[in-house]
């Protein structure tokens, strides 16, 4: 049986990023995974912190991270699964904090200063990072830079490497309460009714093929980015 991983990224835990997560655990689950979706907000822990034990010469570290807090855990899941499935919102032009300081200790770890693959994992992990954000699919391009250094990222796993963009996300459950004039509510909640639904189902095929599975054929299957 295949173990994937889901790491929710975003401090809340029942909303658009959890959910896109959600769905992709119920697709590996379908093909049979076994399945786990981890909520870092739930979590005491650091960026990295340039101590280098992952690169000292003989060190028993390779591959794994010396600081010993509440991600190390997380960590051991994630190196010993045979899926990882990374989501979190775009915050002020990347992902969260909570996110990025588990790029840094998941990336750094496995980036090799020895060999031209410039990595030191040697095993298979298929890969995925949903985002999820506020404006419109067009100004969605903003972001590629951050796509594609975090595929980069993942492609260190030796797996296949997927992404979702879900954009245009619903953000409050009444938009009166909040300072949000610039939003047609309207489209906003239009394009929770359709397209949302539809990130679901990709989410889902996702998650179905990342752990081997076939996927359902009910919507447009991403292709890899790599």
């Amino acid at each position: 049986m295949s173990m994937v991983i889901a790491i929710n990224g975003s401090p809340r835990k029942n909303a658009n990023t959890a959910t896109l997560l959600q769905k992709a655990l119920d697709g590996a689950a379908s093909a049979g995974a076994e399945t786990e979706l981890i909520h870092l907000i739930d979590l005491d822990y650091t960026g990295c912190v340039s101590c280098f034990a992952c690169k000292r010469n003989g060190t028993k570290f390779t591959g794994s991270c010396a600081v010993r807090d509440g991600l190390t855990p997380v960590l051991e899941k994630a190196m010993a699964s045979d899926a990882i499935i990374l989501g979190s919102p775009i915050y002020l032009g990347d992902v969260t904090a909570l996110m990025r300081a588990f790029i840094e200790r998941f990336g750094f770890m496995n980036v090799s200063y020895n060999n031209k693959r410039h990595h030191s994992f040697t095993g298979r992990i298929n890969a995925a990072f949903f985002y999820t954000m506020n404006v419109p699919k067009p100004a969605s391009l903003l972001f590629s830079y951050v796509y594609r250094f975090n595929a980069g990222v993942l492609k260190k796993l030796n797996g296949t490497v997927k992404q979702l963009v879900c954009a245009d996300t619903w953000q409050f459950d009444d938009y009166s309460k909040y300072e949000a004039s610039n939003f047609d509510v309207g489209k906003k909640k239009r394009t929770r009714e359709t397209a949302f639904p539809r990130d679901c189902e990709k989410a889902y095929n996702i998650g179905r093929t990342l752990s081997g599975g076939r996927d359902t054929g009910g919507g447009r299957r991403e292709t890899a980015r790599e």
